[in-house]
């Protein structure tokens, strides 16, 4: 492997402060979570999006939560083919392996895989109808949805709703996974839908009485 290069410098320096200060300063507590295994509470799937820092968003320190993170936090269906599948994987580790009591979707304002999608199903994507394109085809994925908000004009509020949607189909996905949908079923599994705006940092919650996202 002759491409891999050295960290840049800028890169090297922070890992050199973070390494005098923070792991100076709790040595012992990272060592304990070195020699006593991962034990976290819920999952988290959220965006790859480098704005969504959900660590920061819940005080969450090192431990405290499995985090995925892909393109628009989509979760696919169940899909046992025996081809390689990270998100399922990731789902499957922390449900099966680490036992989470929760697993949590969260979606983000200004989502730019969401963007894709709408731009393919208004025609303004080819590049991303190519066969080719990862990204087109993950987002296959929420494509149908599109039709619960192709009708609103307002482009901010069509890809908020989008957006939503996306978070709704991640939770209904995972319900097809057997071994989410027996735990849930019998009440040792809880999920749960977030959608955050960025900018206001602000988050909402989706509660499944009215079937609508409300502001925590």
């Amino acid at each position: 492997m002759d491409q891999a290069k050295p960290l840049p410098g800028y890169l090297v320096q922070r890992y050199h402060g973070w390494k005098a200060t923070g792991y100076q300063e709790n040595q012992s507590w990272y060592k304990q979570l070195a020699r006593g295994g991962q034990h976290p509470r819920a999952m988290v799937i959220s965006c790859c999006d480098s704005r969504v820092h959900v660590s920061a968003l819940f005080g969450a320190d090192q431990g405290e939560l499995f985090i995925h993170r892909n393109i628009a936090s989509l979760v696919p269906p169940y899909e046992p083919d025996g081809d390689p599948h990270g998100t399922s994987a990731a789902v499957e580790y922390a449900v099966t392996m680490l036992n989470v009591a929760h697993v949590i979707v969260v979606g983000h304002s200004g989502c730019g895989g969401i963007q894709g999608c709408i731009d393919m199903c208004q025609g303004n994507a080819p590049d991303l109808e190519e066969k080719s394109s990862f990204i087109g085809r993950w987002m296959d994925i929420l494509r149908p949805s599109y039709s619960l908000v192709a009708a609103e004009n307002d482009p901010e509020i069509q890809a908020q709703a989008l957006e939503k949607q996306s978070v709704l189909v991640s939770l209904r996905n995972l319900m097809t996974f057997p071994f989410i949908s027996t735990r849930v079923d019998g009440g040792l599994l809880t999920l749960h839908g977030l959608w955050t705006d960025i900018g206001e940092g602000s988050l909402e919650v989706f509660h499944s009485d009215d079937q609508a996202f409300h502001a925590i």
